[in-house]
């Protein structure tokens, strides 16, 4: 079997340790915040970056670059790897035509290697998730084609559930409306949202009360789990500087079904700007999304 590896961006939302412990490759992507940029190497600590947004900061971010993809692919090119990249979803972010473009180029100046990029529809931890399950398939022995046919045929089973605390960070990104996000302050609504087919942000539903939001997440679970449900052993929880509810997320979880493995991390700053403090995401593979 052709040697390869398993890449991805830091849209993923896994733990850093998690990059070097399965030797997956990782780009990164840069935001601005307060007039400044900050690159891999200089992130704000997660805790205060949604403290300076929960005093009024906005920050902005910024699409996986081709100079950093092609850093990225190029090295393991070189040493005489092939490589499957796992992108954050096309339907929020130009990342993955980028990496696809810069693969195609080096595809040419590589004629000896493969590169396949799979556009995983996916956001956060969901991505996170679909690049952990090609991982375990990897080390189970599976050749770089058959996993990346098995990341295409199944990535819209990786279920995205969440909820935020605060509408107006969606409605500064063109989520929702003024009107919708006034409202939704005034009464104490809180979305619950999912990541469609099509690799978008879409609600679902809204409900008053934080804790009504949470248990909403596990009640989509229990509706789009279908036949994973006994072999159900991987969940993924991603927040917004909230780990308490997430903590809480998983007990609820784990109450219904036989999960052995949890993965939970902060919302990085590329999806955490625009949903904010206080996001809460749950991710599992079911029937549908």
């Amino acid at each position: 079997m052709r040697d390869y590896v398993i890449t991805t961006d830091n849209n993923s939302d896994l733990p850093e340790f998690y990059y070097k412990e399965y030797g997956i490759g990782c780009t990164y992507l840069s935001y601005s915040m307060d007039g400044v940029d900050y690159t891999y190497g200089s992130f704000l600590p997660e805790q205060e970056f949604y403290e300076r947004m929960r005093n009024g900061a906005l920050p902005t971010t910024a699409q996986v670059n081709p100079e950093s993809a092609r850093k990225l692919m190029e090295p393991y090119l070189k040493e005489g790897s092939d490589i499957l990249h796992i992108a954050f979803s096309s339907g929020l972010s130009g990342s993955y035509n980028s990496t696809r473009i810069v693969a195609e180029e080096l595809a040419e100046e590589y004629p000896d290697r493969k590169i396949i990029v799979v556009d995983s529809l996916g956001a956060s931890l969901g991505q996170g998730l679909l690049v952990h399950l090609a991982q375990q398939k990897k080390a189970a022995g599976e050749d770089m084609e058959s996993v990346a046919a098995w990341a295409e045929e199944n990535k819209k089973h990786v279920v995205h559930m969440f909820t935020v605390d605060d509408l107006d960070h969606l409605y500064r990104g063109g989520r929702v409306s003024k009107t919708t996000a006034v409202l939704g302050g005034m009464l104490n609504i809180k979305p619950v949202m999912h990541v469609d087919d099509e690799g978008k942000l879409v609600a679902i539903g809204k409900v008053r009360g934080r804790k009504k939001a949470i248990l909403e997440l596990v009640k989509g679970m229990d509706e789009k789990i279908g036949s994973f449900r006994e072999s159900c052993d991987t969940i993924f929880i991603s927040h917004g500087d909230c780990e308490e509810d997430a903590r809480f997320l998983e007990e609820k979880v784990k109450e219904k079904y036989p999960v052995k493995t949890v993965i939970t991390n902060y919302v990085g700053a590329t999806i955490g700007a625009h949903s904010g403090p206080g996001t809460l995401a749950l991710f599992f593979m079911g029937d549908v999304r």
